[in-house]
Order: C-alpha cells, then sequence, then structure tokens
C-alpha cells in the first residue's frame, strides 16, 4: 500500500473538518436560535449563546390542543410526510420499469432525455395551466392533487438516476437466468431489484426530500389546514409583522427529524444492498 505524505494526510483531515463545520454549523444555530429568549435574538450585539435555555417553543409546537400553533404546525407535518411518502412511492413504482427498459433498450434513451428537459421550464411558467387543471378535476386543495404534482417532478429525477444504477448491474446476469427459464418479473425482483437496491435507496431519499423540501407549488395549490404542508405552516410563522425568530428556528428543527430519520433508515438499506449485490455477483 502506497503511504500517504504527512501533509496530504492534514490537507485530507482539514477539508473534512471544513465541509462538516460548514454543513453542521447553520443547523447548529438554528438548534441555538430554537432555545434562546426572544430578547436575545434581538439584541445588539448578537448573543452567540443564550442567557437562559428556553424550551417553551418545542412544547407550543408539539400540542394538539385546538387553535394553537402547534395544532397547526403538527398538522402540516402529518400532510407533508403523506404527501411525499405518496409521492415518493408513485415516482419510484414508475421510475422502476422505466429506468430499466431505458437502460437495456440505449434507442430509447432519447425518451429520457426529453423527459429530463421538462426541468428546463420555470416552475411559474406550469403554474397556470396546473392551477386550471387541477382545479377541472376539484383536486385543489387536496393532498392527492399536490401529490399528482409532485408527481410529475420526481418521476423524470428518478427514472434519470435509477438508470445509471441499471446501466452498473450486469445484462449476462440477466441473459443467464432467461437462458434458463427465468419469466422477466422473476428476473427483475430476484436479480436485477436486490444489485440495484443501493441506487434505489438513494433515488428514494432524494426524490422525498424533493417533495418534502417543496414550497412553490404548496403554496399556489393549498389554503388551509387541510392541505397545507410543512413549508407553508414555517413560512406563515414569518407572515406576521412581528416574527418570532426562535420559533421559526424550532419550527425547522423539528422539520428535519424526519429527513434525518427517513436518511438513517435507507442508509442500512444502501449498505445491506451492496453486501447482497457483493455476495450474489
Amino acid at each position: 500500500m502506497e503511504r500517504k505524505s504527512l501533509a496530504f494526510t492534514i490537507f485530507i483531515y482539514a477539508s473534512a473538518i471544513v465541509l462538516a463545520a460548514s454543513i453542521l454549523a447553520p443547523l447548529l444555530w438554528l438548534f441555538i436560535m430554537s432555545i434562546s429568549p426572544a430578547a436575545d435574538l434581538t439584541t445588539k450585539p448578537l448573543r452567540w449563546w443564550p442567557s437562559n435555555l428556553d424550551l417553551s417553543r418545542y412544547g407550543m409546537l408539539l400540542t394538539i390542543a385546538g387553535n394553537t400553533s402547534g395544532q397547526a404546525f403538527l398538522s402540516a407535518m402529518r400532510n407533508s410526510l403523506f404527501v411525499a411518502s405518496m409521492a415518493t412511492l408513485a415516482a419510484v413504482v414508475i421510475a422502476i420499469p422505466a429506468a430499466w427498459a431505458v437502460s437495456r433498450t440505449p434507442k430509447l434513451e432519447w425518451s429520457l432525455y426529453v423527459v429530463i428537459a421538462t426541468y428546463m421550464l420555470p416552475p411559474v411558467a406550469l403554474c397556470v395551466p396546473l392551477y386550471f387543471g387541477l382545479a377541472h378535476f376539484g383536486l385543489l386543495n387536496n393532498l392527492f392533487g399536490l401529490a399528482f404534482i409532485y408527481l410529475t417532478i420526481l418521476a423524470p429525477f428518478t427514472t434519470w438516476l435509477l438508470k445509471s444504477g441499471f446501466d452498473a448491474v450486469p445484462t449476462a446476469i440477466e441473459s443467464s437466468a432467461m437462458i434458463d427459464g427465468a419469466r422477466l418479473d422473476q428476473i427483475l425482483r430476484v436479480i436485477t431489484l436486490p444489485l440495484a437496491a443501493p441506487a434505489i435507496a438513494t433515488v428514494t431519499l432524494f426524490a422525498f426530500l424533493l417533495a418534502w423540501d417543496e414550497f412553490f407549488y404548496a403554496m399556489l395549490f393549498t389554503a388551509d389546514q387541510n392541505a397545507k404542508t410543512l413549508t407553508v405552516a414555517i413560512a406563515d410563522l414569518a407572515g406576521g409583522r412581528v416574527s418570532d425568530y426562535g420559533m421559526i428556528a424550532t419550527a425547522g428543527v423539528l422539520a428535519s427529524l424526519p429527513p434525518v430519520l427517513i436518511g438513517l433508515f435507507l442508509q442500512r438499506a444502501i449498505v445491506a444492498g451492496l453486501t447482497t449485490g457483493g455476495v450474489k455477483g
């Protein structure tokens, strides 16, 4: 094994520290804001550490009492979980056969690039036809309507990413199974999908994050707590004349927990998929 120089090792560790700090520093400051008294957040010079811990905002946002900010926040979080999960699941189900077909039929690659080209259009250019379409089918301010809009965003993205994952699966394995008499659905279920599990898990995570963080369409197509998502609810906290920055930070901390937990879960799935593929290969 080639021995690396001390300077190179120091450079690697320093780069890793800078990267970790740039990622974690905003999250740390968000948490500090959430436990700081309101006076500490508006004083000059700014207090970088709270004079005393204030956890009351977490209690306010996690309550289920009626007509409270906590009820609105938890309702919005439930809506976001439902919409993001439903749109992600539908996108992955559509993307798996589509990406496999494009991967195994190079002549169809042009269709994938045509679909991806839709991302060149700004969302504001599509909002009017989407609005009239949802209104025609009675899906305005509706979770299923919002999930369908998200599906149109996620399906091309997941198909594009999964295509690369299926490209990494050797076609010779599928051909051997076909010669042995395996049906197409058996080949996909027993061979291709387990080997592509890391790509599927990664695509699922990115698709969920895209749906979870989406704000523009959620703001346009929802009106009340029946369909309002978390991003819109957080924006509402900042919409008053006097904003409680600590409350906004608290909402941000709580909103980051579901994606973090899902990311940890899918990280295990990625490792399991890599191990399975290595054994079968």
